[in-house]
């Protein structure tokens, strides 16, 4: 299909999804450097592990210097909750010592002057930052118009048919920002995670039910893909 008749599509879906699920908001915006550690945090979890573990880490250090500063072993042990805490614990000290070493202070407020493209390479500089995480950093914390694409999206996105089956989840963060309009990105994103949470699931999608099945190449027949 053409982009034209994409765009047509998905904005077809947006507005199905919202009569149904309403046009959601994100939680409470957080500043940027907490996003970024939220969401590092969220990586292989759920949205209730990641936020116990972000108040722990909050609660145990008090202030972000304050956990860059600190022994791994103690930040390990207070985002256990969230899982792979080996691995998110230094990632999220190392991320915290670069932004220092590099703006001089803990602060993320540069990335509001850049353009969408520049502060996520900016972001995506980091180990352990990919395209997902620097987008919802960028949409939801600076209001920047980027569109992140988690597990639920890429799956729902390639059964409804708007993206190519043979499309990564990299390539399709620019190619679904290009289908729905800018300002609707946020509701978009999160609808479609409702989505794939609650009907378009991994295994046994409940076809019958979807609000946007009428929509759908896959269950159309017009696709297999998942």
């Amino acid at each position: 299909m053409t982009r034209s008749v994409l765009q047509q599509q998905a904005a077809q879906i947006y507005a199905r999804l919202c009569a149904v699920y309403g046009v959601p908001a994100w939680r409470m915006p957080l500043p940027a450097l907490d996003e970024l550690v939220s969401t590092i945090l969220s990586q292989n979890t759920n949205d209730r592990n990641r936020d116990i573990a972000f108040a722990r880490l909050q609660q145990a250090f008090g202030s972000w210097e304050a956990v860059r500063d600190a022994n791994v072993e103690q930040v390990i042990e207070a985002i256990r909750p969230a899982g792979l805490a080996n691995q998110k614990g230094p990632r999220i000290q190392a991320v915290l010592r670069q932004i220092t070493d590099e703006v001089g202070r803990l602060d993320l407020s540069l990335l509001q002057d850049m353009t969408v493209e520049e502060a996520r390479a900016w972001l995506m500089r980091f180990q352990g930052v990919g395209p997902k995480t620097a987008a919802i950093v960028l949409l939801f914390s600076l209001g920047k118009p980027d569109f992140p694409v988690d597990t639920h999206i890429y799956r729902v996105s390639g059964r409804l048919g708007l993206r190519p089956p043979e499309m990564t989840v990299e390539q399709a963060h620019a190619h679904l920002a290009g289908l729905f309009a800018p300002e609707s990105y946020g509701p978009a994103h999160l609808n479609l995670i409702r989505l794939g949470r609650e009907v378009c699931t991994a295994r046994k999608p409940l076809c019958s039910i979807c609000p946007v099945n009428d929509l759908c190449a896959f269950y159309g027949g017009l696709s297999k893909t998942s």
